[in-house]
């Protein structure tokens, strides 16, 4: 009975979550227009899909998604290990991070716009700036704290090129605390997809744009929900990737 509990309190707090949501456009608190309740979603995910809008602008998201969260990540990964490594490298950059680091994505727009124009390349650049980040820091922190114990063993046996440590004693400690990295910018590149689609990029944030300039509020619940089911796919996906490639580790 223990081991049920957890699940069915689950199911509780989101039926109460449900009712809640339904009863406050039911009874008039706001406006149905304003904000539908669950039951008039359904009708409006069956339009949406029978339109061809939602498969096209999932698409149109997810190949953005990839693409930004790939070359992100890369990059992020490459210097971080890179500064991570040389203690050089880490201090020459240390003013370039700090300018370049507090600036969001979304005041890289105007860069984007005028650099590649209203196409998908601008939604990826936006999307890889909010990745890179994220990730850049996870590897600097994770090869920056490899134990150096570890390191002085490598020397014994014999492994004192940069290469040969990298492969050998600082990925492989280090990559734990990299997945995190990358788990994180799942979600933060999730984020960046509907502000670099809402410039007019085809995707998901251009048609919940639309939608709501119509007052279609139903439409843009149902992509806010398939956005949270998709990260969710993607998340669990990652999730099982990771304890694969950590599975020295059990």
């Amino acid at each position: 009975m223990r081991s049920l509990r957890a699940p069915a309190l689950a199911l509780t707090g989101l039926v109460a979550f449900l009712l809640l949501w339904e009863a406050i456009p039911y009874f008039g608190i706001v406006n149905p227009a304003f904000l539908p309740g669950p039951s008039a979603l359904p009708s409006a995910f069956l339009r949406e899909v029978k339109s061809g809008a939602w498969l096209s602008a999932i698409m149109g998201s997810l190949g953005h998604y990839f693409i930004g969260l790939f070359t992100g990540a890369g990059l992020g990964i490459a210097l971080g290990v890179f500064t991570g490594m040389s203690k050089i490298a880490e201090e020459t950059t240390a003013w370039v991070v700090r300018v370049l680091r507090p600036i969001p994505g979304l005041a890289w727009v105007p860069f984007a716009i005028i650099w590649f124009g209203v196409n998908p390349q601008a939604a990826v650049f936006i999307i890889a700036i909010g990745v890179f980040w994220i990730v850049f820091f996870a590897a600097q922190g994770a090869i920056r704290g490899v134990d150096r114990d570890l390191i002085e063993v490598a020397d014994a046996f014999g492994f004192r090129s940069p290469l040969q440590r990298l492969s050998k004693i600082l990925l492989p400690a280090a990559l734990p605390g990299i997945l995190i990295g990358v788990r994180t910018a799942l979600g933060q590149a999730w984020m960046a997809v509907v502000a670099a689609e809402i410039f007019g990029v085809a995707g998901v944030g251009q048609r919940m744009m639309q939608a709501s300039s119509l007052l279609a509020t139903d439409i843009v619940v149902i992509y806010m929900l398939t956005m949270a089911a998709l990260y969710g796919l993607l998340d669990t996906l990652f999730v099982a990737f990771q304890g694969w490639v950590l599975r020295w580790k059990a």
